[in-house]
């Protein structure tokens, strides 16, 4: 079987598994989601919804999270992990915002690749979930599904992506990105689909093709 023949199949079983995918994170505006992308990182999105709510009480814009000091935003995000690093961006962020892009998040890769804390993934995911440009997040989940599903080597999250493009149509990344996501937590994990006994129902009919 082709990978291309195996992403259909993938396809199928996810667009009846989630035909509506919704977006993991509560927010309310571009730059509340941005900045709730920034704390998913090693983070669960259950978590982020529970610890993001205090943060945007005491700030909900760049003006406002700019003029928090970093202490602050720290221990509003502590249970997300990686507080430090993420506080120290999540300040910076907010202050490049306002000093060079008149206090609205950005909408280009380069230009959201060039805040502090957001590579190519976090600016993948505003592009594609935010703005409605065509991107192909890749996270751990998607990465790992990827490889175990033969559609891409795993060599690199980067090829990952190229692959995964290549496969399927460019008006469904979006979608195809959070119902994988949505299927690695759900139905296969890490751990398991180590045998037939074990696999998940996408694993089993790929194993046998």
């Amino acid at each position: 079987m082709t990978k291309s023949e195996r992403a259909k199949i993938v396809g199928r079983e996810l667009e009846r598994l989630y035909p509506s995918p919704s977006i993991p994170l509560d927010y309310e505006t571009p730059f509340t989601f941005l900045v709730a992308v920034v704390l998913s990182a090693q983070c669960t999105d259950k978590r982020v919804n529970e610890v993001s709510p205090r943060l945007f009480e005491l700030a909900e814009t760049p003006e406002k999270m700019a003029a928090l000091d970093v202490d602050t935003i720290r221990a509003a995000i502590r249970p997300c992990g990686l507080s430090a690093s993420k506080s120290k961006n999540i300040s910076e962020l907010s202050k490049k915002i306002i000093r060079e892009f008149g206090g609205e998040v950005p909408r280009t890769f380069e230009e959201l690749e060039s805040l502090p804390g957001v590579g190519h993934k976090t600016a993948s995911v505003l592009m594609s979930q935010l703005f409605g440009i065509p991107a192909f997040p890749v996270d751990t989940h998607i990465h790992r599904l990827a490889r175990r599903w033969r559609l891409s080597d795993g060599s690199s999250v980067e090829k990952t992506e190229m692959d995964l493009k290549k496969l399927f149509p460019v008006d469904k990344w979006g979608d195809i990105h959070l119902q994988m996501i949505y299927y690695g937590r759900e139905h296969c994990r890490a751990h398991t689909c180590k045998t037939p006994e074990t696999m998940c129902p996408l694993c089993r009919i790929l194993s046998k093709k």
